[in-house]
């Protein structure tokens, strides 16, 4: 979630899929996260930078029947694919707004806030931090999930994937954003005037299957971003593209997600 001028990712419908194959990637390690923090039944949960809505869903149905869930995004697109998606499974505890978390309010009652993959893309990512801190009731839980693509790696090496990570940087950098901000959570977290910090690490690889395919689908989505930086040609990009298809497709190579910090902490007053 973020202004348009500021997310280097591509949004709206182009970018759907990439956030599915992201979802379904990132299922097994957000799902032992919240069993890992006892995210249950009777929970109020925001969930900030929603996107298409795939962990608001997942959020909704553990806290059902008596918690409730509000998911937030800049991306009117995505918020509409996630409010259908939300009528289709029947989840009737789930709601999402058109909203800017840093210069919006929610309210100020959540028992957790939840953000993933949104941090490392802002200028203020501290700031934002108080912001969660406001939304949370006495004793409420914050969960981060971000990035810290310097973790990520390829076997055998691959200089095309090389020069994806570079561009990714790039891009997210050129945007005041951060695309290595994972370590610094805990401590961001703890400046932010939140107790009990933890700490977490999963990084999603694989031989085969989907995990393998979110390097060639961000590359896709972020060429309009490095086009528009100048950073590398259309004839570079799409032969970058090509070769990290056909890495994913070689079962003898290894690929997947950056490495992904998990951290939490909470409001004073549990």
């Amino acid at each position: 979630m973020s202004t348009t001028n500021q997310y280097a990712i591509r949004g709206g419908v182009a970018g759907r899929e990439r956030l599915r194959v992201l979802s379904r990637t990132m299922h097994p390690g957000t799902t032992a996260l919240f069993e890992r923090l006892n995210i249950g039944d009777g929970l109020t949960c925001l969930d900030v930078g929603c996107g298409g809505g795939d962990v608001t869903l997942k959020l909704a149905r553990r806290v059902a029947p008596a918690g409730r869930v509000v998911g937030v995004d800049v991306d009117e697109t995505k918020l509409d694919f996630a409010r259908r998606e939300a009528g289709e499974a029947g989840l009737g505890n789930v709601e999402y707004r058109l909203l800017d978390i840093r210069t919006g309010e929610a309210g100020t009652d959540f028992d957790v806030v939840y953000a993933r993959f949104l941090l490392s893309h802002l200028a203020d990512p501290a700031r934002v931090l108080g912001v969660f801190h406001r939304h949370l009731c006495p004793g409420g839980l914050v969960v981060v999930e971000d990035v810290d693509f310097s973790g990520s790696f390829t076997w055998p090496e691959l200089p095309a994937f090389q020069r994806y990570q570079e561009l990714y940087s790039a891009v997210v950098q050129k945007r005041g954003g951060n695309a290595n901000l994972g370590p610094q959570l805990p401590i961001l977290l703890a400046d932010a005037g939140f107790e009990q910090v933890g700490l977490h690490v999963v990084q999603p690889v694989a031989t085969e299957g989907e995990a393998k395919l979110l390097n060639p689908l961000t590359m896709e989505n972020i060429a309009d971003a490095v086009l528009q930086d100048g950073l590398a040609s259309r004839e570079e990009l799409d032969e970058v593209v090509r070769q990290l298809y056909d890495f994913a497709a070689n079962p003898r190579t290894v690929a997947g997600a950056p490495r992904v910090v998990q951290t939490w902490g909470r409001r004073a007053g549990f």
